[in-house]
């Protein structure tokens, strides 16, 4: 194992950015940046040991940081959705941007994925590790408490790479960390993803109204295009009439998951039986958002120039529920003051 760094760019302002690259024993490698925590690069072997880049990404500092797609970054305070941009917490309502119509979206304009984290790396125990941590002030897009937020980043000999994080704030708050990756199992510039194949260990969904809002309740997959107990192609559901599918322009939306918080069972599995490459997903997370891709756009030149259309990658991000403050129902994303969150997602490749 072993981790390096090295210049990546510089911001408007000075500042400095390191892109730092994780590698194992068997061809692996992962690309970080400390602005946003972007992961850049993922580079895996097929069942026939050809090495791809399987995340989407930049090469350029500045597409970061017009980053719409939100590519390969962390996502916080608050990933995913939350109506009207406001929540109410022990009595006070809290306004936040609206940055998604009337809705407010992945912690908003001041989030996590367009901000510098301070960074250090560890390698010990053949275990290389990139840690990185940021203080968001009591206050930032209206959210309250001073949170100090940690991730960590480990690639390991088993081709696991795990996002661990933690955060504790002085105030009551609400927290949902995420990361932004878009993946492709073929690369990054090979088109879309519409041959891949997807498992998802959910039995239920959570619906969602036109805006991809969820409504609050929590539906059987049984009998519709979202049930993926089984691994199967998801492009036939992409060409449905299904309402939700229409509601969220493709699949985006959240799937409530089996594993019940247990990291050692498979919550997700993606497949590309083109290059026989697999990434299973493992987390502590209630929910995972299978994100189609469906907001793409040609505008997005990407690493070695590839142009990264609508459905050229997908994201599978773990999460408490979206918009989980109106509806009690959902897994609460209340953080206690001086309380600890600490959640762990480990995107795990293989061949087949």
């Amino acid at each position: 194992m072993s981790i390096t760094k090295n210049y990546f760019g510089t911001l408007p302002n000075g500042t400095k950015i390191d892109i730092f690259t994780l590698t194992n024993s068997k061809n692996i490698s992962v690309d970080i940046i400390n602005f946003g925590g972007i992961i850049v690069s993922i580079l895996v072997p097929d069942k026939d040991g050809k090495i791809a880049d399987v995340a989407l990404g930049y090469i350029q500092l500045d597409k970061y940081i017009e980053n719409d797609g939100y590519i390969g970054a962390l996502i916080g305070r608050h990933a995913n959705r939350i109506e009207d941009a406001r929540f109410e917490l022990n009595g006070k309502v809290y306004e936040l941007a609206k940055n998604d119509g009337r809705n407010h979206l992945h912690g908003g304009k001041i989030g996590l994925h367009n901000v510098v984290w301070k960074a250090k790396t560890s390698n010990q125990d053949g275990i290389a590790k990139l840690i990185l941590t940021h203080t968001s002030p009591d206050g930032e897009e209206n959210y309250p408490g001073k949170l100090d937020v940690k991730v960590e980043y480990t690639l390991s000999e088993e081709n696991e790479l795990k996002i661990d994080y933690t955060a504790v704030s002085d105030k009551d708050t609400v927290v949902n960390l995420t990361n932004h990756a878009y993946f492709n199992l073929s690369g990054h510039n090979s088109g879309d993803v519409l041959k891949h194949q997807i498992y998802i260990n959910a039995n239920e969904f959570t619906p969602v109204n036109d805006e991809c809002i969820p409504t609050g309740e929590i539906r059987s997959v049984k009998d519709t295009v979202m049930d993926f107990t089984k691994m199967k192609g998801f492009a036939d559901g992409l060409n449905s009439e299904d309402e939700q599918i229409a509601n969220g322009k493709g699949y985006d939306h959240n799937w409530v998951l089996n594993t019940k918080g247990n990291i050692n069972e498979v919550a997700t599995e993606l497949y590309d039986p083109e290059s026989g490459r697999v990434m299973q997903v493992f987390t502590t997370k209630p929910g995972i958002q299978f994100y189609s891709g469906n907001f793409l756009s040609e505008k997005l030149i990407g690493k070695e120039n590839a142009v990264y259309k609508k459905r050229s990658g997908l994201c599978l991000e773990t999460q408490y529920f979206p918009n989980a403050m109106k509806h009690k129902n959902f897994p609460s994303p209340v953080l206690k003051a001086n309380q600890e969150y600490h959640h762990i997602t480990i995107y795990k490749f293989t061949n087949k």
